[in-house]
């Protein structure tokens, strides 16, 4: 049997203009066992000045392991969405990503398959989808990192299709990185769409949503990109750990909250229940 952790995504300290340096800290001071920080190509003016929370590719991953071992921390995974529909942007993306994963630590770099384009057929949406996922699949293969595909638009967030998605290559690689929030949000019974998948998983993204927003977007939207702190809106996280706790892998519910109060009330009510 496996263990269930909990981890912070760093997007929850996003609005407070910190560096990812000061985000593991953070977290490491509300007692999380693991983070997920979000890694980017380039160079960008906030990160560099140290005022977001994301860390270029072209740094040395090195300095995400030695600030997780600083701190205390392991590594759920990568947050290193890119589009899998669009293979200019995904492929090298997912491979850098990849490569950079295996040096710091994280055992998954994670994913979804991007906005629709205007002008393809759902079929084409997936040819361009799974020759994404195939290319990034050889790169993570020989290194032993886990690609988790997440429902965040138009084909993941419906079962069938996502279903799909997780079928287009046969990898022990490919799994899951399933998003109670938006599976919330696309209008699904989020428990049983874990249920449905949970042989499939590598990574949770562990969103809660508001009432609020629960009212005014649940079926309208693709997703959202953070959700209000856990135990304080519809996700009944003690029947989500009722499902993960018997899965033999061990997986992470990386919380992704929008601010730091947040941050700090999720883990009091998750650590409850783990």
């Amino acid at each position: 049997m496996g263990k269930v952790g909990i981890g912070l995504n760093l997007e929850a300290v996003r609005t407070s203009h910190k560096s990812f340096e000061w985000g593991a800290e953070f977290a490491a001071k509300l007692g999380y066992e693991y983070i997920e920080p979000m890694v980017h190509w380039g160079r960008e003016l906030l990160s560099e000045a140290r005022y977001f929370h994301s860390v270029s590719m072209l740094d040395d991953p090195l300095r995400i392991r030695r600030v997780c071992e600083k701190n205390g921390l392991k590594l759920s995974g990568l947050s290193s969405h890119s589009q899998l529909s669009k293979p200019e942007i995904a492929v090298e993306y997912l491979k850098q990503a990849a490569r950079y994963a295996a040096e710091c630590g994280a055992p998954v770099i994670n994913t979804h398959e991007g906005h629709k384009q205007t002008w393809t057929t759902e079929e084409e949406d997936f040819v361009l989808i799974r020759y994404s996922i195939m290319e990034a699949s050889k790169v993570c293969e020989p290194r032993g990192i886990k690609l988790g595909l997440e429902m965040h638009q138009t084909y993941s967030l419906i079962p069938e299709k996502y279903d799909r998605i997780l079928s287009l290559v046969n990898s022990p690689n490919v799994g899951a990185n399933f998003d109670t929030g938006n599976a919330y949000l696309g209008g699904i019974d989020p428990l049983v769409w874990l249920e449905r998948i949970k042989h499939r998983l590598v990574h949770i993204h562990a969103k809660d949503i508001s009432i609020e927003q629960s009212d005014k977007e649940r079926g309208k939207v693709m997703g959202t990109p953070v959700g209000c702190a856990c135990g304080d809106g519809v996700i009944d996280w003690e029947k989500v750990i009722a499902i993960l706790r018997p899965l033999p892998q061990d997986i992470v519910l990386s919380v992704e909250c929008g601010t730091l109060d947040q941050a700090a009330r999720s883990i009091e009510h998750l650590r409850k229940l783990v």
